[in-house]
């Protein structure tokens, strides 16, 4: 009865998980377009400011994880609430911000806010129905990639309308709401896992992740052969190496190393890695190259808010794929989603690089891009949640959403390094260099589609619709009722 009832309510919780992961993905994105008015305003430099982002990201890096292994061990409503309650401050700080420094640190603690993502889906994995799971999974990673195109198409204009601090009062009003609302609402899980926070093995991935990010985030400035930046990856490769032999010999590992083995974790894991790469480098790049002016040979000459419109078709059909994505993973298996969302996400970036001539074609392009992100990113958050057992969903899901966020800052260092490549400051980047970029991200979706076919799939009846749920101490074989993982064999 008491399961009955939990789960009567599970449409009150689902609008209170979106709530607060729309709030996050907002505060991702709402300032990338307007990082010059928020440097005028702090009286920095360009390079200083761009750590306005870098933080933001660093500490959405490392939280992540953490914060979706405390969700799973202490209950994911209570983590939830205080992440949200971390969001809040951090969104409040930033209102409030006159310093670059005290912008900075508000941004860091913003980044805790990244824990809302594993443990929305840890949520719902507990307390929805089983035929619902993959429906409001599927939504809610489609809400994570459109919170994040609404930000660039909404950053300009609030800020023409109001000012840059209301790029944070905004998302701040609406983490409270959520943060109450799931106070009062969301039932707290039943779902635990025994055991406590490994501190060495954080502090080893937060410092491996750390070097890792800092190293691609500033190659482009500082150079990729640069002492720094190789001296940084090299850190960063020697402690993660470190950080792995930890985890394997824990008996308490912040992230089971045999859940990672699992095929269908590493294999959907490297798909988001180069998906990641794709999407962060559109949302960085592709405002400036709309914004453009035609005198430079290409571009549009749009304005912050114009520029961001073009980006509109992008968030829309990503949404609307969001919503149906839960039924078409049933009907053809969310491996086969994900690998025709990668091949949609290609012919979107071949668009970019091979025709950009007029804006239709922008448009156009925006709303496939939107098409393949959105099939893509439902049904890897789908195969994650189904892959681990229930006490595991935070801290896969927290790792899946981190290295997504790796790949992105890969995308994006990488992206820029070719942009810029031979180009003098104070001058624009040639045409060939955003071509040049627009086809080493198709590179990366192409990879994207070669690595879902390593994905298992599922052999299934009529009886079952529902995706494998894999036993850590054989992760080679995963069974359900009725379906059965068959390596590559055709669902």
């Amino acid at each position: 009865m008491e399961t009955a009832e939990r789960r009567a309510r599970y449409q009150v919780t689902f609008i209170v998980l979106a709530t607060g992961v729309i709030a996050y993905a907002l505060l991702q994105s709402l300032v990338t377009p307007v990082l010059p008015t928020i440097q005028a305003a702090l009286h920095t430099s360009q390079a200083n400011v761009t750590w306005v982002l870098t933080a933001y990201l660093l500490s959405a890096s490392v939280f992540t994880p953490i914060v979706g292994r405390l969700g799973d061990m202490s209950g994911k409503k209570r983590v939830f609430v205080w992440t949200l309650v971390a969001l809040a401050v951090g969104s409040l700080l930033a209102a409030v911000a006159t310093s670059l420094t005290m912008m900075i640190i508000a941004r860091v603690i913003q980044g805790i806010g990244g824990g809302v993502i594993p443990l929305a889906f840890g949520i719902i994995r507990d307390e929805f129905p089983d035929e619902k799971v993959p429906g409001a999974v599927g939504v809610i990673a489609a809400l994570i990639a459109v919170g994040s195109g609404l930000g660039i198409v909404l950053a300009g204009p609030i800020v023409d309308a109001l000012n840059y601090h209301w790029l944070f009062w905004l998302p701040l009003i609406m983490v409270v709401i959520a943060a109450v609302c799931a106070y009062l609402f969301v039932p707290e899980s039943l779902v635990r896992t025994k055991g406590r926070i490994n501190y060495v093995a954080a502090v080893l991935m937060s410092t491996w992740l750390v070097a890792l990010l800092v190293a691609v985030s500033e190659a482009p400035e500082w150079g990729w052969g640069s002492v720094r930046v190789v001296g940084l990856i090299a850190l960063s490769v020697v402690v993660a190496i470190v950080w792995i032999l930890v985890e394997v010999r824990s008996s308490n590992p912040l992230i089971d190393m045999r859940m990672m083995r699992i095929r269908a974790v590493w294999s959907t894991n490297l798909v988001a890695l180069l998906f990641g790469m794709g999407m962060y480098s559109s949302f960085a790049f592709l405002p400036e190259f709309f914004q453009t002016p035609p005198s430079a040979g290409y571009g549009f000459g749009a304005s912050i808010t114009e520029s961001g419109l073009m980006l509109l078709p992008l968030s829309v059909t990503m949404f609307m794929l969001g919503l149906v994505a839960g039924r078409m993973a049933e009907a053809w298996g969310s491996k086969n989603v994900l690998i025709v969302g990668s091949i949609v996400a290609v012919v979107a970036f071949l668009m970019y690089a091979l025709q950009h001539e007029h804006k239709w074609d922008m448009y156009l392009a925006s709303a496939i891009l939107g098409v393949g992100f959105g099939m893509a990113f439902a049904a890897m958050s789908n195969l994650i949640v189904a892959a681990v057992p229930p006490e595991q969903t935070g801290v896969a899901s927290g790792m899946n959403a981190n290295i997504r966020t790796i790949g992105g800052s890969l995308g994006a260092a990488f992206m820029a390094s070719v942009v810029t490549s031979g180009v003098a400051p104070g001058t624009l980047p040639a045409e060939s260099g955003y071509t040049n970029g627009f086809l080493l991200m198709t590179v990366a979706l192409v990879l994207s589609v070669v690595a879902a076919f390593f994905i298992p799939a599922i052999r299934r009846n009529a009886k079952d619709h529902r995706e494998p749920h894999v036993d850590l101490r054989h992760p080679e074989l995963a069974v359900v009722a009725g379906g059965t993982v068959v390596g590559d064999e055709s669902e």
